[in-house]
Order: structure tokens, then C-alpha cells, then sequence
């Protein structure tokens, strides 16, 4: 009997030497393929991200000054009215401009579809009530101008038909918006603005991009290095829309 204990642990000491044996005989990854594997994986996901769930987008006017500048970079949410609370009065999106889908514009919502809309002497009514103020939004130009001469400063009242959206820049003086080529179909949304992830500040003496565009790659290089960090607006970094 004690014999057979033996034989059945000398059997599994062996078993036990062959398994490590297949272990160790087994093929290890090379570093590089390691690496290769996961930046593949990481780009797919990115893709994935860009497709699907966020894109990215800079501001190239000051109709939305002071909330946001020309030069920054801002990140928007794709699925916030797929699987969200649907549009409210104060959002900021991006969309395809009505007049020109081929374009993509950035303003605030400030009426919903079946709200009316009146702008006397430059203040905003919703629904016959005074609109919020959104904190950073201001008028550049102290003059008041008859709504016979133009829809900026006097405009309505007007219902906002079902399924579209008016729309405003928060630069309420220096907007092209709903005030002068109509609503926005919500069908044409893109998305909510979320955050400010970099803001470069313009300049005019900025290179221009031209044919053969190599020369201009070199001068963009040095025109970043000698600009930066001075360009950089620090404070608005990562800030939230």
C-alpha cells in the first residue's frame, strides 16, 4: 500500500516537471510587440471615441465672446441628446449651419421649439418673460438700432416652429444667428459643447498656409516655439462650457 503511494507521487512530481517544462518552453512577446499591440489598441479606441462619443473643434470667431474666444479648442459631446435630457434653453452646440450644411457653427440655445422669442432694445424675452442672462455674454455697441433697419436689437415676436431651435452668440452685438437666417432644425445638431481642453491665442503676424505648404510648415514650427508659452491662455485649460 505504501508503494502505492509512492508510485502516485513520483507520477505527479513528474506531471508536475513536464508542466513546467511546456511553461517555460512556451513563446514570450518581444517588447516591441507588446508596445505595437497597445498602441493599436489605444488608436482603434480613439477612433472609436471620435466617431462616436466626442469631436473636437475650434472656435474661429468672436460671436461667442466672452464664453468662449477664437482659438480655443473645445470638445463636444456627440451622444448628449441621444441618451441625455434632450436640449434646454442655455446649451451650447455646435451644428451644421442651415444655409450651408458643409459648415459647422457654434452657439447658445435660447428658445425652444414652440416658445416665442421678442428682442426689444437689445434684452431678450422668452415666453413673454426676460431671458437669463448667460454670465459672460455682453453688447459692444451702445447704440440702439431700429428693428425696420435691422433684427439685432429689435426682432418679434416670433414662435419657434416644432423641431427647430433659436439660436444666439453670447457677443450679442457681433452675431450672425437665428436673428438673421432662422432657426436650427434639430436634426442638424452635432452636439453640446463640453470643455476648453487648449486656447491658443491668434495673432495677425500668424504664418499663412500656402501652396507648397512646406515652407509654411517650418514657419508654423518657429512661429509655435518663439510663441510659446506666451500665446497659451493658461486659465482656461481643461475649463468647462
Amino acid at each position: 500500500m505504501d508503494q502505492d503511494f509512492l508510485i502516485q507521487d513520483i507520477k505527479k512530481a513528474e506531471a508536475g516537471k513536464q508542466a513546467r517544462k511546456v511553461l517555460r518552453q512556451k513563446p514570450t512577446k518581444p517588447v516591441w510587440r507588446e508596445y505595437v499591440e497597445t498602441a493599436a489598441i489605444a488608436l482603434i479606441a480613439a477612433v472609436l471615441l471620435r466617431i462616436f462619443v466626442v469631436s473636437a473643434y475650434r472656435v474661429n470667431s468672436s460671436s461667442m465672446e466672452d464664453t468662449l474666444y477664437e482659438g480655443d479648442y473645445i470638445f463636444v459631446n456627440k451622444l448628449a441628446y441621444e441618451y441625455g435630457s434632450g436640449v434646454k434653453n442655455g446649451d451650447i452646440v455646435v451644428f451644421k449651419y442651415p444655409n450651408n450644411p458643409k459648415k459647422d457653427f457654434i452657439k447658445r440655445i435660447v428658445a425652444l421649439p414652440g416658445q416665442k422669442v421678442q428682442i426689444a432694445d437689445k434684452i431678450l424675452y422668452v415666453n413673454d418673460q426676460v431671458a437669463q442672462i448667460p454670465v459672460h455674454s455682453k453688447h459692444i455697441d451702445k447704440r440702439i438700432i431700429p428693428g425696420d433697419l435691422s433684427y439685432r436689437d429689435n426682432f418679434g415676436p416670433y414662435q419657434v416652429p416644432e423641431g427647430e431651435l433659436f439660436v444666439m452668440g453670447d457677443n450679442r452685438d457681433d452675431s450672425r444667428d437665428s436673428r438673421f437666417w432662422g432657426c436650427v432644425p434639430e436634426e442638424n445638431l452635432r452636439g453640446k459643447a463640453v470643455f476648453v481642453y487648449w486656447s491658443w491665442m491668434p495673432s495677425p503676424d500668424a504664418p499663412n498656409w500656402e501652396f507648397p505648404y512646406v515652407v509654411n510648415v517650418v514657419q508654423w514650427i518657429g512661429y509655435g516655439l518663439f510663441n510659446f508659452p506666451s500665446h497659451i491662455r493658461w486659465d482656461r485649460l481643461g475649463m468647462s462650457i
